[in-house]
């Protein structure tokens, strides 16, 4: 089947931290040659596996996840490892569902992908190193959530930044996750 047609769960994890005062989050770039979002900055994450929803991570999900819960926040901690070799404890509570993006169709890859936010206090091993990570993003670092937009980005994580800024703005506010899709040839943003 045409890769392009098929549209997988994704999850994604935007690590916060506060450096000097100001809030920064890690992105890496990915390769020249991959399929997917070629040469852009983005946040770690990607694809659910199968093994994923087999996971049991703790606390009670966000219902607005339904039955994909448990596979979302296995693969969002799994790909964060991967990725950049940081490590979050299994617990729901400290991922906080923030956004979702399916791709636009016509992309050699689809994915619905659910963004979380964490706060990278909570990571169990040193913030800097990541020599255990694999090689799928290059130029792992942190960057000021104020200098971000100066990355090469792709369309949606511009979007998600925004969104990012306006919840450390009003931290306590009731928070809807925008859902980002695509639908008779128009994209369109609702409210979760």
């Amino acid at each position: 089947m045409d890769k392009s047609k098929i549209i997988r769960d994704a999850a994604t994890v935007i690590l916060l931290r506060d450096m000097g005062g100001e809030p920064h989050v890690l992105m890496g770039q990915r390769g020249a040659k991959a399929a997917f979002m070629p040469n852009k900055y983005v946040f770690p994450g990607g694809a659910v596996d199968e093994v994923d929803h087999s996971g049991v991570p703790e606390g009670v999900p966000d219902a607005r996840l339904g039955e994909k819960a448990v596979g979302l926040y296995v693969a969002a901690l799994r790909e964060l490892l991967e990725e950049t070799g940081l490590r979050l404890p299994a617990h729901m509570a400290g991922l906080r569902f923030m956004f979702r993006a399916i791709t636009p169709p016509g992309r050699p890859r689809r994915f619905d992908a659910r963004f979380f936010m964490a706060d990278a206090g909570a990571v169990l091993n040193d913030l800097d190193d990541f020599s255990a990570a694999c090689d799928e993003l290059s130029h792992l670092h942190w960057i000021a959530l104020s200098e971000a937009r100066g990355l090469e980005l792709p369309f949606i994580t511009s979007v998600v930044l925004s969104e990012v800024e306006g919840l450390l703005k009003a931290p306590d506010a009731v928070h809807k996750p925008p859902f980002f899709y695509h639908d008779d040839g128009r994209s369109h943003f609702a409210l979760l």
